[in-house]
Formats: structure tokens, sequence, C-alpha cells
């Protein structure tokens, strides 16, 4: 009822009935106060009555409550417009656009404000104009509803609209930029690709399909494309540089990533974005004095910029000045500040407050941060059941009795998995300390292999085709993938016999590691339940994980966790050494010694004096692992212990008893 009240409004207001309008309003209005689109459009009816500061008014409280509201600000730019205010109206239309690339009326007149004052954005503005003006009003409405991440209404419109147009570019373009964001990789790449044979000069389908095959840890596939982007530009576009600075970290060019970064902050000093990009390649190389640096001159850019005092705590080894907490304080009291840097700066006060033992207010800011994050989290306890589930279900005794003889005999592959923050990072290095190992990174190969094998099932379904599908397939294809993943995961390894895949999340497909890579080794690092779940709770992370995020979420999936790791040791009895962390901070001798005879690899003391080893590390962990072993972060949930109760209930009473803690209160 109020959403037709709300469209009456504003088809009484296209006939400029206002006074109809702001009686239909002031129904809806009367009937939910705080309805977010009754507000908005009376503040569009002010506008057009002339009521342009009480419009601003309206609008200012929408935009505060939704920092990402794009035609709130667009609203704002025209008021401000109409009352004479022109740079108060460039400042609210730029930031319109910034937040939803789909207002061709901010386009317009930014492209010509800019215009009027000389500006070097003015091209690439006019572009977004042409480029706007061209495209079917129904992709218009999929950019908006990607800019508010309505993504189901995204896909349905856009796949309405390619059914009428099949072979539309821009119309594939935004189907596989939603598609990316799903995580349909395969479909994005494949359209992106589609794109390209289509119009082989598409340079924006050729950066997009570059971003998917970097979130697709396709890395030399990557750079092969960013290098050729890159070189056909005598003064190559911001997103071209950063595009192939990018790639070229993924590949081990550090060098050449890092001078492409510094030309970068010559030509735009002011973006401290880019300060953190390169931070980043410093931090990750063990350079974290320069990544400190670089990091702090980003907040002193933009003191509302989270990612660079997030960045400063997740290096785990810096610790914030009283000055920088105040800094950080002040910020997230103010209403504007976005809702992503809301969520940085209070996992990195967490980390503040945590180090100057002031662990009340550490809690509150870890717990405020993960209630911003887990409320815009697509993690679903009733999914990760299923995932588990299958698993138990289809990977028995029976299925591996049967297809003992499969799969590719290649030894190479050592996989550490588990959960984040378990130590996985420390035993990669570990071993990439040994002469006969490479360290990698954490390959997506096997999660891919899993989601193509899934096919076009949902993560929702009860009875997934994957992993059913491992009953059903000939024996030979078991080979050909395992032989696939060993040529695949080949360019990110050196000349060593093994290599590490450390991705955490291959606990879930150890059976199919079995069937594809029966000579493959699987460690399981294993680290206390509460220090672990705990330490991930802390823990912001780039992407995915986003089960991490709530305390009782986190804790339901370690019990999960343990139940599957259980089940593989039952079915598949020695295929993976458990790995427990404590025991290798108590004993590492001991315990390296025991992971390399797993590993059927002669002991090398510097498996031991594993922070001597010079490597590139791309997790949190990066700093711990360059210095000796300490005990520093053990016990470090105890601190917080009265407020980790939801967290034992979801635990349960079993692991509680087995690492004796005690119950909730």
């Amino acid at each position: 009822m109020i959403a037709e009240s709300i469209q009456q409004a504003r088809v009484a207001m296209g006939k400029r009935a206002y006074g109809e309008s702001r009686a239909l309003l002031s129904e809806a209005l009367t009937a939910e106060p705080d309805n977010f689109e009754a507000r908005y459009t009376l503040a569009v009816l002010e506008r057009a009555e002339g009521n342009h500061d009480q419009a601003i008014e309206v609008l200012t409280a929408l935009t505060t409550e939704k920092p990402d509201f794009g035609r709130g600000f667009q609203e704002i730019g025209l008021c401000e417009l109409a009352l004479k205010r022109e740079q108060q109206a460039v400042a609210a239309f730029e930031v319109a656009v910034e937040r939803d690339g789909s207002l061709i009326d901010s386009w317009k007149f930014i492209a010509a404000h800019y215009r009027r004052v000389n500006d070097a954005r003015t091209e690439q503005a006019s572009k977004q104009v042409e480029f706007l003006a061209a495209l079917p009003g129904e992709l218009r409405t999929v950019i908006s509803y990607l800019a508010a991440n309505r993504l189901a209404d995204a896909e349905r419109l856009c796949r309405y609209f390619l059914q009428q147009n099949k072979t539309h570019v821009e119309g594939m373009r935004l189907m596989a930029e939603i598609a990316t964001r799903t995580g349909v990789f395969d479909d994005a790449e494949f359209l992106l690709e589609t794109v390209m044979e289509l119009e082989p000069g598409h340079h924006d389908a050729e950066i997009q399909l570059t971003h998917v095959l970097l979130r697709r840890q396709r890395f030399h596939k990557a750079h092969a494309r960013a290098k050729s982007l890159y070189q056909r530009f005598d003064q190559p576009p911001q997103q071209v540089q950063a595009l192939y600075a990018s790639v070229c970290f993924g590949v081990g060019e550090n060098d050449e990533a890092i001078g492409v970064y510094q030309k970068m902050i010559r030509g735009m000093p002011n973006d401290p974005a880019l300060r953190v990009s390169l931070a980043h390649i410093y931090n990750a190389t063990g350079e974290s004095h320069l990544a400190i640096d670089l990091f702090k001159q980003a907040y002193e850019l933009n003191p509302s910029f989270g990612d660079a005092f997030w960045s400063l705590a997740n290096t785990k080894s810096y610790r914030f000045t009283d000055d920088e907490v105040t800094a950080m304080t002040e910020r997230l009291s103010l209403d504007a500040t976005p809702e992503l840097d809301r969520i940085q700066m209070h996992f990195a006060l967490g980390k503040a407050h945590e180090d100057s033992h002031n662990f009340a207010a550490a809690f509150d800011n870890y717990q405020q941060g993960n209630a911003l994050k887990l409320a815009t989290s697509n993690h679903s306890r009733q999914q990760l059941d299923i995932r588990v589930s299958t698993q138990l279900d289809v990977c028995t005794t029976s299925l591996f009795d049967r297809l003992r003889d499969v799969g590719h005999n290649a030894p190479d592959p050592i996989f550490i998995v588990g959960l984040p923050r378990a130590g996985s990072t420390l035993l990669e290095q570990i071993l990439a300390s040994h002469s006969k190992v490479d360290g990698t990174m954490e390959l997506h190969d096997i999660l891919d292999l899993a989601k193509r094998l899934r096919g076009r099932d949902k993560a929702s379904d009860p009875s997934p085709r994957y992993p059913r599908i491992l009953g059903e397939l000939p024996a030979e294809r078991f080979e050909q993938f395992g032989k696939q993943f060993i040529e695949d995961t080949r360019a990110y390894r050196g000349s060593a016999p093994h290599f590490i895949d450390k991705m955490p999340n291959n606990f879930f497909h150890v059976g199919l590691i079995k069937l594809i890579l029966p000579n493959a080794k699987v460690i399981d690092a294993r680290r206390h339940p509460m220090a672990c779940c705990f330490s991930g709770y802390k823990q912001l992370f780039g992407e995915g994980q986003e089960f991490s995020y709530g305390l009782e979420e986190i804790g339901n999936y370690y019990k999960q966790y343990v139940d599957l790791m259980n089940h593989w040791d039952e079915v598949l009895p020695g295929f993976v050494l458990r790995v427990q962390h404590e025991d290798v901070i108590d004993d590492l001798e001991t315990q390296v010694r025991r992971i390399l005879d797993f590993c059927g690899l002669e002991f090398e003391a510097s498996c031991v004096e594993f922070h001597k080893t010079k490597r590139t590390v791309r997790t949190p962990s990066a700093a711990q692992v360059r210095q000796p072993i300490n005990t520093s972060g053990v016990d470090q949930w105890r601190n917080f212990e009265e407020h980790l109760g939801p967290l034992k209930q979801a635990l349960g009473p079993d692991l509680l008893d087995a690492y004796g803690i005690d119950p909730p209160r």
C-alpha cells in the first residue's frame, strides 16, 4: 500500500500536481515515518517546488543513512545548483557518480564544469556521458542496480535484455560483471572472451577480462593481456597502469610493479590508494618500514581512508600512536564516513586498543566492525551444512575402494588445508625453506574444479551435482583433472620437485584431491579452537572467509571443519597429516621432522630457521613468519573470554572438552 502511494505521488509530481503528491507522501510517511523511498520522493518534491534548503536537509539525512546512495547526492547537487552554489554542486555530483556511475545528469554537469575550468578529467567525463547516452535505458538501470548491490534485480533485467539483444556488447559486459560479483567466474570469462571476439579492440572489456583472470589467480594469462594492453599506449590510462602493476605483482615481477606504481604516484601525488597498493608490495617482500611510511602517507592525504589504517594494523607489528587512535575515533563519529572505511577503522582500532591492553574497547570495536561486515556477507549456515553433509554422504570408503586406481600419479603437490589464522603460513614457510619445495600461494585451482563439477547447481541445492558426480565420472577423467592441475599450476612454481598449495578451503575437497592426485600430500593446519576462531574474528579479510564475521558463525564453521576432517581420517586413513599449531610452537624441530617425514623429504636445518628464508608472503602472517617462533599469540583469546560465550556455544561440548575449555556461563 505504501509503495503504491509513493508511486502515485511520483506520477502526480510528474504532472506538476504537487499538492496531490504531497498529500500522498504525507499519508505514506504517517503510516511509516522512516520509509526511505517516501522520504527521498519528498525531497525531490521539495526541490520541484523550489524548497531547496528543505530538500537538502532531507537528502543529507538520507545520504548519511546510506552513504552509497548516489541518487541522493545527485539531488543535493541539483539543489546546490539551483541555489547558485556551484562548488558545492560539483562536489555533490562527483560523489554521486562515484557511488552510481549510471547517473548521466551528474556526469553531464561534471563534464561541462571540467571543460570550463580546463580540468584534465574533461575527456574522461565526456566519454562517460557519450557512453551512457548511447546505452539503452535498461542497461543504465542495471548499472544503478549494481551500484546499489541489488544483484538479483540486475541479473534479472540484464538477462531479459540479452534475450532480446543476444550479442549486445555492453549487455554482455554487464552480465559478466554480475557473474564476477556472484563468483561465477567461468561465465564472466566466457562472456568477456566473446565480447573480445565481437570487438577485438574493446579496451574496457579487455581490462574487465584481465580483472576476472586476476580474481581466478590466472596471473600469467592476466599478465599477458595486461602487458599487451599497457604497451599499446604511449601514455597508458591510469586504469591500465594500475592493472598492469597489480598483475606484475601477481606473477612476482615486483620491481616492475614498484616502478609502475612509483611513476603513477609522481603523476597523481594526491591519490592515497596508489600508495597503499605500493605499500602492500613492500609489506609482502619484507620491507615493512617502507610499507608503513606509505600507509601513513595515505591516511595523511585522506584522513577517512580506512584502508590505510587497517593496512597498518594488518602488518601485525605496527603499534598505533595515541594521535592515530584519536584520529580514527573522530572519523568514526562523522556520519559521512563511508561504511567500508568505518569497517576498516573499527578493525584497526580493535588492534590498537588490544595492543594497549584496553580489551573492553578492543572487543567493542571488533564487534562493531564484524557486525557491519556480517550485514554484507553472503554466508549461509544452511549452505555450509549442505557442503559438509554431501561430502560425508558421497565420499565413503566404498567410493574410494572402487576408485582406488584412478588419478594422476604426480607426487608434486603438498596441500596445506584448514581454517585461516590456524598457522598455515608458518607451515608453508617451513616447507618452502626446504631445497626441494617451492612455496606458491593460495591457489584457486581445486576450488575452480569443484565449481566446474558443480555446474549450474546453486549452493543451496540440497543434492548438488558436486560431489555427487564423483561417483559417476569415468575413471580417465580423474587422471585428466590431475594432469590439468599440475599443468595449470606450473606457472607458479620454480624448479623444485614439490610445491605447496595453501588454499585453506581445500579441506572441503580432500576427497577430490585424493581421486585426482593420489600421491599428493595433505597437511591439516589445526589450531586451538578458541585461539583460531577469535584470531579469525579479529581479521578483516580481503575477500572470502565470510563465515568469520560472527562468533556463532565462525564457531559453527570450525565445528563443521573438524567433523569433515574426522571423516577424511576415517575414509582415507593416513592421507592427511594433522599438525597442531601449539605443538609447533612448543617443539619446532620435532614437528618439522614429522612434517618432512610425511612429505618424504630429508631433514634440512633451513626448515627450522625458516624465518631467514627470503620470499614473497601475501597473507596477514607475512611479518610473523619472518621472525623466530614465539608464543605471544597463543592465549590472546583469554583476554576476551568474557565476551566469547556465543563462540563456545557454537563450538559445542565435545570440542570444549577435548581442549579443556571452560563451558559458557
